[in-house]
């Protein structure tokens, strides 16, 4: 073999290698030779308030986490997570409790879209999708308080069979009405409300139906009680809560969303 040849070979299998080095990185493919293919990201930020740790699988294959490597997380969870769609191919995530092998969540992927965000916040008998979707609202002027709502426990416990969305009657302790926030339900936040801090800071809200001064829990007055933060914009998840035998007894508002993600 003259020296050209061999020249010809070395460059032919320098070629070679380069092409399998770029099939490394994770479940990446390469690109070369077809044009269905394409690369695709999935931005992954989510915070899980779960005592069971969550384990997030792509296709069947467990995502890797952190510079550890992990298969599974508690708490927050960001992750920049790259690939290649192939043709028409769904990428399928699956959020699963690692201990259980529950499946918590499933959300499918395609092409149509290679660049996406998945974002998420996980609780007992919560998960709010598109965490990250809904801003606080802006405050108009210095030393106001904001507040957006969601319900997605409304009837968990107190099992009232009623569907409509409710309105929520914001109180300083002396009764004194600083407004109402209208339709607050399971699937959507309410409307943006702002008042001027004030002393005392508590505050509280009556839960009735929309259009009414009635309770949504026949019989029974329901109030959150909430505190005003100077300067600051809160989305509140309310969530109903049960006594230790099960009964419904009363309804929480002291988680923020705000407080758990850096809306942009």
């Amino acid at each position: 073999m003259n020296m050209k040849n061999i020249l010809t070979s070395i460059l032919i299998f320098s070629i070679i290698l380069a092409l399998l080095e770029s099939c490394a990185n994770d479940e990446l493919t390469p690109l070369y030779g077809t044009e269905k293919n394409q690369p695709g990201k999935v931005v992954i930020i989510g915070y899980s308030a779960l005592n069971d740790s969550i384990q997030i699988m792509v296709n069947g294959k467990p995502v890797e986490i952190g510079k550890d490597k992990r298969t599974a997380f508690v708490k927050k969870v960001e992750k920049d997570y790259d690939f290649v769609y192939h043709g028409s191919e769904d990428k399928v995530f699956e959020f699963t409790n690692k201990t259980t092998k529950e499946i918590l969540r499933t959300y499918h992927f395609n092409a149509q879209k290679p660049k996406d965000t998945l974002s998420f916040y996980a609780k007992e008998n919560i998960w709010l999708d598109n965490a990250l979707t809904l801003k606080p609202g802006v405050l108009s002027l210095p030393a106001y308080s904001g507040y957006r709502f969601i319900f997605p426990t409304l009837n968990l416990y107190s099992k009232t069979g009623y569907t409509g969305t409710l309105d929520g009657i914001i109180r300083k302790i002396n009764g004194q009405v600083l407004g109402v926030v209208e339709n607050i339900n399971k699937d959507q936040y309410s409307k943006f409300i702002e008042f001027p801090f004030s002393q005392p800071p508590t505050i509280i809200m009556e839960l009735v139906k929309h259009g009414t001064t009635e309770s949504y829990v026949s019989g029974k007055k329901i109030t959150v009680n909430m505190t005003l933060s100077t300067n600051k914009s809160k989305l509140i998840i309310l969530d109903e809560k049960r006594d230790v035998n099960g009964a419904f007894s009363g309804v929480d508002g002291t988680l923020n969303l705000a407080d758990y993600f850096v809306f942009k």
